[in-house]
């Protein structure tokens, strides 16, 4: 691949509302995408009504083994430009993708959304119990619910997600 580019997860900026139609056309023409999707109810002033919408607007996941891959997935429609930082393609790492298919996949945990805001710093906790045990997360109080925090420190963002407070042990107190 060349000099500048590591193979791995590359964060693909598309158009606003796009991301499901960019993630079927990546998937379409041969490169392993992922597009973490979230159950939310929206409300209109007659109905609600329960819709998947994408955890990161506008943002989707691409698997870049080589330049050839890098350069198809920029060229399919919808597709704005890969997201940098510092100067850098963002490059999420294999565990943050894991950490956020853990996320989307268990049962023991609602109220999923992201959060760009740099967060209070709280305890650092191990989740024991449920589909996710072994996991570390921060818990963030807020409105008297306890939150998790998982930190994807490559793309600087962060997760949150209620969690039953029995599911955690206290690890240490951050600085």
């Amino acid at each position: 691949m060349g000099k500048l580019l590591k193979t791995g997860w590359y964060v693909l900026y598309v158009r606003s509302r796009h991301e499901k139609k960019v993630d079927n056309l990546l998937k379409e023409s041969g490169l392993e995408s992922f597009l973490p999707l979230v159950k939310t109810i929206r409300k209109w002033s007659d109905r609600k009504k329960t819709i998947e919408a994408p955890l990161f607007p506008s943002y989707v996941f691409v698997k870049i083994n080589s330049a050839k891959d890098f350069y198809k997935a920029s060229s399919i429609e919808g597709a704005c430009t890969f997201v940098r930082c510092g100067g850098q393609y963002a490059l999420a790492k294999e565990d943050e993708i894991q950490k956020i298919k853990l996320f989307l996949g268990s049962e023991d945990i609602t109220n999923i959304n992201n959060d760009r805001h740099d967060l209070e710093i709280g305890e650092i906790m191990l989740i024991q119990y449920g589909s996710l045990a072994g996991l570390e997360c921060e818990v963030v109080k807020v409105n008297n619910e306890n939150k998790i925090v998982v930190r994807l420190n490559s793309i600087n963002q962060s997760i949150t997600a209620t969690i039953p407070p029995q599911f955690l042990s206290k690890i240490s107190k951050a600085v």
